[in-house]
Formats: C-alpha cells, structure tokens, sequence
C-alpha cells in the first residue's frame, strides 16, 4: 500500500516551482498590519528577558535551562526588531484589561507548549501577588488569571488532525477532526503543526495514514501534511465565526542541529552564544513553510500567519542544548524566557493593532 509515486511528485512540483513567488508574498498575510513585523533585525536589550524564570510557576521544566545547568544569560538579551516599524514592548497589565473575562487557546504540540508557557510567564510576571492557578486533564491545561478572568489554554495534539489507536494499529487520519469541540469558545486561537510530521522510525508515533478510508503505510511528508492542513482548514471554514475567534498560525519553527543550516557545518546548537545576523539564512525558506502558506491562502475566513519562521532560524543560540533534563541534545525547542517571548510580543502587538 502506497500513495502514488505521481501524486508524491506532483505535489512536491507545485510547491518547489510556487516557493521563489511564496517567498516573495511572505508579508501578505490576513488580517494584514501596515508594516511587516517579521522583517528585522536582532538587537542586544540589557532590559530583557521579560520574567525572571525563577519566579514563573509555569514553566515546564523542560524549558528551564537556568535550572538545569545553562550558565550563560546572553540569548535572554535579544530584542526583535522590525525594520518598518516597531513592536511595542508587552504590558501584562495592558494585556490583562483588554482580555479581562476572555478565553485564549494554544493548540498543537510541543511548540504549543513552549508558547503557551512563555505567556503565561509574561502576564504573570506583571501581577506575581494575583490569584492564578493552574490544571491539567488530559490533552487540556489551562492557566487562570482569576482577579482579571483571563484564561489561558493549551490543548496537546501533534498533527490537529486524528491519531486512532485501531485493530490493525495507530492510524493517522488526514481528514478527520474530532476533537475540534474542544477548541470552541475561544476569543483567540493559536494553531501549529509540523515537528512531528518528519519523524520517522521508532520516533513516528503512527504504524498508517489514512485518506479516504484507504490506509498507507507510509506518505511523502509534504503531502501528508498538506492533506492534513487541509482538512484543518476546512473545520476553520465551518467552525469558526471571525466576529467572535480571532484566528492565528503558528509559522514553522526551525530546528538547530545541523550547522550546514548557517555555514558551519562542523557545529549544532550546542554551546551557541549568539543569534546568526546575517540578513539571509542560508538554509533558506523551509518546503513545510510553502505548504503553509498554500494552504492559509486558500482559506476565506480570517486567518492571522505569525511568520515567525525567519526570525526564529536566527536564532541559534536559544534552544535547550544539552539543559532540558528530558533529551542529551535538545535544538528543536526553546529556553524560557526566550525566543517564544517574542513569539508572544508579536501576537500581543497584532492583537492590539
């Protein structure tokens, strides 16, 4: 069983012949701002990080590379800055007022976390005597500002659309969406999808892909994740009134374990001190970003692209290293307070605009 080798080829074709035009459109996005917010420049802030992590009570310990054993402090003093205008610093207090009584809900997977963590941190830091509590169930956390009634949600899934445990084994079902249900009510949404859709081996969480009620044992990538963004889309244009959810994509973000990416074959993330400020990032635009956008460009309701994907590839000196307590080499996600910081900055500013 197998997806056709033409189908496969196909795709892979539109979207290697659309990225040079992709590339060009980078700052037509929906919901569109009056300047581009994610073309700029990293600046050395002594004034950042935005919270002390020592003081954040909602850090998954993963992400604290102060407590376990990361010395240096200098990927903390990073300011984005855009060329074309400038993005406000962030007031939880601010923040608070204009999301008092509102629902705002991360949902994807780690990156999720990651991002879902760091705003936490961001509004708590600005009333650390308020009452705020945290839980968890299941694939749901929630953290609540009870004195303001925001509340803030993640809800865990690694691919938006269904992973099925079924007689003939883990099923990843491209275009099916049950548990969307859990993602109504919201005020604003943040989407991301990608990090698990490259693993392969003992690493893939899935034995089949399903489309169509036929089963594949395995799927060109790309087409599998357009497949499956594309059935998330379709629960976008059923599901969600813009008069009530604001709706945001997470762009991809970039992992750091091999130097080649930057120049520097010889090199990973391990022990980088600083971000790679050269204006073009040799690695260039990643395909999964093309099918992004593909897909965002097709969708009639509002949908917000936090292009992120850039800004974030310069950054190579902000992941975990070796001082996540979970993996030996950890270039994939983020040390909080870090770079989801900004991710945050950037949809607090559009949120504001």
């Amino acid at each position: 069983m197998g997806l056709s080798l033409v189908h496969a080829l196909f795709l892979t074709l539109f979207l290697l012949c659309h990225q040079t035009k992709a590339e060009e459109s980078g700052a037509t996005r929906k919901l569109a701002a009056e300047c581009n917010l994610f073309r700029g420049k990293w600046v050395y802030d002594a004034s950042y990080p935005l919270y002390d992590p020592s003081s954040c009570p909602f850090i998954d310990p993963q992400f604290n590379c102060q407590k376990h054993g990361r010395s240096d402090k200098l990927y903390q003093k990073y300011r984005w800055t855009p060329f074309s205008c400038p993005l406000p610093r962030f007031n939880g207090l601010e923040f608070l007022e204009r999301y008092r009584g509102k629902k705002i809900m991360f949902v994807g997977d780690s990156l999720s976390l990651n991002q879902f963590n760091s705003l936490a941190c961001m509004v708590h830091a600005w009333v650390p005597k308020s009452r705020s509590t945290f839980s968890q169930r299941d694939a749901l956390s929630k953290v609540a500002f009870e004195d303001n009634g925001l509340e803030i949600y993640l809800y865990r899934t690694a691919y938006l659309v269904d992973l099925d445990r079924e007689k003939v084994g883990r099923v990843l079902k491209l275009d099916s969406i049950k548990n969307g249900d859990s993602w109504m009510g919201m005020d604003v949404l943040i989407f991301n999808t990608w990090h698990w859709w490259t693993h392969t081996g003992s690493a893939q969480p899935w034995d089949y892909v399903e489309v169509n009620n036929r089963l594949f044992k395995d799927m060109n990538r790309f087409v599998a994740y357009y497949k499956g963004l594309t059935t998330w889309a379709k629960w976008i244009e059923r599901n969600i009134n813009p008069a009530q959810t604001k709706v945001f994509f997470l762009g991809i973000s970039p992992v750091h374990y091999q130097g080649r990416d930057w120049n520097e074959p010889a090199k990973s993330c391990m022990s980088e001190k600083q971000p790679f400020f050269g204006l073009k990032y040799p690695a260039g635009t990643p395909m999964a970003w093309v099918v992004v956008k593909k897909v965002l460009n097709r969708i009639r309701k509002p949908v917000y692209f936090l292009d992120v994907t850039t800004l974030s590839q310069y950054r190579k000196d902000a992941h975990p290293e070796g001082y996540s307590g979970v993996m030996a080499i950890d270039c994939s996600h983020w040390c909080l307070p870090g770079l989801p910081d900004t991710w945050n900055e950037l949809l607090s500013a559009v949120l504001s605009g």
